[in-house]
């Protein structure tokens, strides 16, 4: 499989793997029409398991990796310059985009004006938000393996797709659950809901066709895709994961994650 794989268009391959992580999103916003709730600890525990394979993607999939690609430089240099970018670069958009995250109440909403958008598109465009860091860094994962790079390999960025699928799918529960008890339809709130993933496969697209021209920022933005990805953990998933109470699970269900990307990564990688 991952031989055929390699045989591939680089960014065919990225747009494949995205479109598997925005269908788990979808997943997860189709349980709206088996059910209009979602019990409150099934959700804290799905979004702390989230937060585990966010933490380790960045990690095993992403900073490793970029250390190992440094020419040139320490291999620290653009590990950390693409790190701390990558945050700086998530909480600007927070600052700017306008959006509100599941389980807030609208005067909660963050961003320009934004009081001015439907309860529904602000869901939407804060996990929107959170996605594309996710997106970029299947797409950097792919394009490092095209550039034939020796700590890249296909089976490392596939692990990487697997596992931001696998957070995705609470995501979309997430989205659709909270539109759906506030009495929007089911269909309504499922377009919604897989709505957020959309941005995958374009932020993956973009990320794997800027380090296929560009091969020497790729260190550089596989660390900047890992620093965006754990700003959103800090910043949205683990506090969204315990702000009902459920710390203890979330935080255990945290570990569990980040111990199944792991493994997926190093099995597979």
């Amino acid at each position: 499989m991952f031989d055929y794989l390699k045989t591939l268009d680089p960014v065919v391959i990225a747009l494949l793997a995205t479109v598997f992580t925005w269908g788990m999103t979808a997943l997860g916003a189709a349980l709206v029409f088996t059910q209009k709730n979602m019990n409150q600890k099934f959700l804290d525990s799905m979004l702390g398991f989230a937060g585990g394979v966010m933490i380790a993607a960045s990690f095993w999939s992403l900073l490793t990796p970029a250390i190992e690609m440094a020419e040139g430089v320490p291999g620290w240099v653009p590990a950390a310059v693409g790190f701390i970018l990558g945050g700086l670069f998530l909480w600007g958009v927070d600052k700017i985009l306008p959006h509100l995250h599941p389980g807030q109440k609208m005067e909660r909403a963050e961003g320009i004006h934004p009081k001015n958008k439907k309860r529904s598109t602000l869901l939407v465009l804060a996990i929107t938000l959170h996605n594309i860091p996710e997106g970029l860094a299947v797409g950097v994962a792919f394009g490092a393996v095209a550039a034939g790079f020796e700590s890249a390999s296909i089976a490392g960025a596939v692990a990487l797709a697997i596992g931001i699928g696998i957070q995705n799918f609470p995501e979309g529960v997430a989205v659709a659950m909270p539109l759906r008890r506030d009495g929007m339809s089911r269909a309504k709130s499922f377009m919604y809901g897989q709505a957020s993933g959309l941005v995958e496969p374009i932020a993956a697209v973009i990320g794997v066709l800027a380090v296929t021209f560009i091969e020497p920022m790729l260190p550089y933005a596989l660390s900047f895709a890992a620093g965006a990805m754990i700003f959103v953990v800090v910043e949205e998933v683990i506090p969204s994961s315990q702000e009902e109470g459920n710390k203890d699970l979330a935080s255990l269900t945290l570990m569990i994650g980040f111990t199944v990307m792991m493994i997926l990564d190093v099995a597979l990688g």
